[in-house]
């Protein structure tokens, strides 16, 4: 593995000036190293000095092309021939390693939330901690103090053209479709996963989901191997009473973090005091707002069914807001979850993609958008009289027909429920 010696002798080009770009220019000039280019292939306002004169030739001539997450091999051929030299802003982190331990998160499903859970627990029993990579900060732009801990979300994207990745502590959540129009396949977004186990060594720990247990022996990982069991997690977590943390996902992901504080000597008392006090990330099974035996919850992040999926099993009588843009492959499988689902309302630009698959199974309104949605349900609560009832936004699929991001449709969302509720 490459040291900082070596980082120094190095060449670069940064290629793509989003968060991830800019973040590792400033690294550059922070560290005094100067032999880099600057490319993006919109953005053309970079400095003279910094912008090659032939872009071809310098992708030849670099020892390193460091590659903006966004940016797929499958949509750029010409980057593809340059593979075996493409890293990550996680990569020069790593080559750049310092006194610190390093927890690295990845899965389909709840990464941000598992996160922000174990920064929680280790700020609340006095560990140093710092935060960032897919969650937000960019890990370059960390400030980090010695001998503390370091968590980093790493999405499949960042983690596909990785090659220095070396956790401490490697976490792997779970698995299911997801980004497979930027990856290809599954196979190559399961490997861009599996790529934060390839360079533990026998000290580090490699926490994983049992459904990749077997994959985990094939490859030879050599990280220590823990596979959490939810049992053991199911024997406290009454004792915490947290509604942030009542998903079915949560409840596994849970399970993930509990290991993780044993490992630490986290005593169990501590364990539960900390989850308590943890307050959830909005727009993740949000609980927001309650009247009239009605609770309202904001699981805008959900843009898979597989994500969706554990919001429906968490309740009974669900009014569900569903659709937006479909991930490729993906499907909606209610067979056992119908029984939750009072009834559905449809809203975006694919209510065909939708329709088709939940009609016959459900109960549904087309509604088209949220506020349509909102006042809709409303006037068809009234008819399920002295039972609690769950209005819940889980579209499973992507905001992008009708809002910027999912931050954005879930604060739309709370808007509209206590403005008509």
């Amino acid at each position: 593995m490459l040291q900082i010696p070596k980082l120094k002798e190095l060449s670069f080009l940064v290629y793509g000036l989003g968060i991830s770009g800019r973040s590792v220019i400033s690294f550059f000039k922070k560290n005094n190293h100067k032999n880099f280019k600057v490319w993006d292939d919109i953005n053309n306002n970079i400095h003279q000095n910094l912008r090659p004169k032939n872009l071809n030739q310098t992708l030849k001539e670099v020892d390193y092309i460091i590659l903006a997450p966004g940016i797929s091999l499958l949509k750029n051929k010409n980057l593809k021939k340059f593979k075996k030299k493409i890293i990550t802003d996680i990569d020069l982190f790593y080559l750049s390693k310092n006194k610190y331990k390093s927890i690295v998160v990845t899965g389909t499903n709840g990464k941000s939330t598992t996160c922000k859970l174990i920064a929680h627990l280790l700020q609340k029993n006095n560990f140093k901690v710092s935060i960032g990579g897919n969650i937000g900060t960019p890990v370059l732009d960390l400030k980090i103090a010695n001998n503390s801990f370091v968590i980093i979300e790493a999405s499949s994207f960042q983690l596909s053209h990785s090659k220095f990745i070396r956790p401490d502590y490697a976490i792997f959540l779970n698995l299911s479709n997801d980004h497979l129009d930027w990856h290809g396949s599954m196979a190559n977004y399961l490997n861009s996963k599996l790529k934060i186990f390839n360079l533990q060594s026998k000290n580090q720990y490699a926490i994983i989901n049992k459904k990749i247990k077997n994959i985990f022996f094939k490859r030879k990982f050599k990280g220590k191997l823990i596979v959490p069991k939810e049992k053991n997690y199911n024997k406290v977590k009454f004792n915490i009473k947290n509604s942030y943390l009542i998903s079915n996902t949560n409840n596994e992901n849970m399970s993930f973090i509990y290991e993780f504080s044993k490992l630490l000597r986290i005593d169990e008392k501590s364990f539960i005091r900390t989850m308590k006090s943890f307050k959830g990330l909005p727009h993740r099974f949000e609980i927001f707002f309650k009247k009239n035996n009605i609770t309202f919850i904001n699981d805008s992040k959900a843009t898979s069914f597989k994500a969706t999926q554990s919001a429906l099993s968490s309740f009974k009588n669900i009014y569900w807001i569903l659709g937006g843009l479909p991930k490729k492959g993906d499907k909606i499988k209610i067979s056992k979850l119908k029984k939750n689902i009072i009834k559905c309302y449809l809203i975006g630009k694919n209510i065909y993609f939708f329709k088709k698959q939940i009609k016959g199974k459900l109960a549904f309104s087309v509604t088209k958008n949220l506020k349509n949605s909102v006042i809709q349900i409303l006037k068809d609560v009234k008819s399920q009289k002295n039972i609690n009832k769950h209005v819940l936004l889980s579209p499973a699929a992507a905001s992008f027909d009708q809002f910027p991001n999912f931050e954005i449709r879930g604060k739309e969302f709370k808007r509209i429920c206590k403005k008509y509720a």
